[in-house]
């Protein structure tokens, strides 16, 4: 049986941090069906032609569904191709199989690296722990379980930042709520009171007109009225007014008379 490999991994944080553990297949431990499969999947994986090795090891798990190195191999090669749930589901597969507690310590640690990619740090601690009580010796187990405390800390401590700030925001758009409200209740209020007094100046200036309105009715009815006269005087005048026509008609009659001249002869 060939040596199992470790093979490392290329991250932005940490590199070279997540190694993965691949399975040789052997000859021996295989049926003739299942080796040409698991054979080509192997040359295609050393050539970085995932999707290629992809296929063959379906292909060899098809022959076989209960090949343990089949399964893990495709978890490597869906690793490699980032599809890092999937590469979960087989390395979780590897460890209900009963294997040796070399390969269980390296399916659990590349278990604990596909959680890792998904940012499932809690998940991704346990698989680290359990492999390292199947293989207490393993050091960039231990050391990845480190960064994932580390990672999963600082998760916690941001949600914990986004948890306060949204308590913060709140508080503030409490209070700028209730800071409105007061303005409103505010506004309201000096609007109410600028019209309670319009509301009485008008009153106290309709009050005021009123009681002016009736001075002057009492002033009217003291004084004495300029264009009425008594029956008396009124008779008085018309008396005179009658004596003073018929002088008048007298003259335009004595004027006629005095001014009538004889009828005009030709004088031809």
């Amino acid at each position: 049986m060939k040596r199992n490999n470790n093979l490392s991994v290329n991250n932005k944080v940490a590199m070279a941090l997540l190694s993965l553990a691949f399975s040789w297949i052997t000859l021996s431990s295989f049926a003739q069906q299942d080796k040409k499969y698991i054979r080509d999947g192997n040359k295609n994986y050393d050539n970085k032609k995932y999707s290629d090795a992809e296929k063959d090891y379906n292909k060899a798990l098809n022959k076989n569904k209960d090949s343990y190195k089949g399964m893990f191999n495709l978890g490597d090669t869906y690793y490699k191709q980032n599809k890092y749930s999937e590469a979960a589901d087989q390395y979780q597969e590897v460890t209900h199989r009963p294997v040796s507690k070399d390969t269980l310590a390296k399916a659990y640690h590349n278990l604990g690296n596909a959680l890792l990619k998904q940012r499932k740090y809690e998940e991704s601690l346990e698989a680290y722990k359990n492999s390292l009580k199947n293989n207490p010796n393993d050091e960039d187990t231990r050391y990845n379980l480190a960064y994932t405390q580390q990672m999963l800390k600082q998760q916690q401590q941001q949600k914990n930042d986004k948890d306060d700030k949204k308590k913060d925001d709140k508080k503030k758009d409490d209070k700028d709520k209730k800071d409105d409200k007061k303005k409103d209740d505010k506004d309201k209020k000096d609007k109410d009171k600028k019209e309670d007094k319009k509301d009485d100046k008008d009153k106290k200036d309709k009050d005021k007109k009123d009681e002016q309105g009736k001075k002057d009715d009492k002033k009217d009815e003291k004084k004495p009225q300029q264009n009425q006269i008594s029956k008396e005087d009124a008779q008085r005048l018309l008396d005179a007014l009658q004596s003073d026509e018929k002088n008048i008609q007298d003259k335009m009659k004595k004027a006629k008379v005095k001014g009538a001249k004889g009828k005009v002869e030709k004088d031809w």
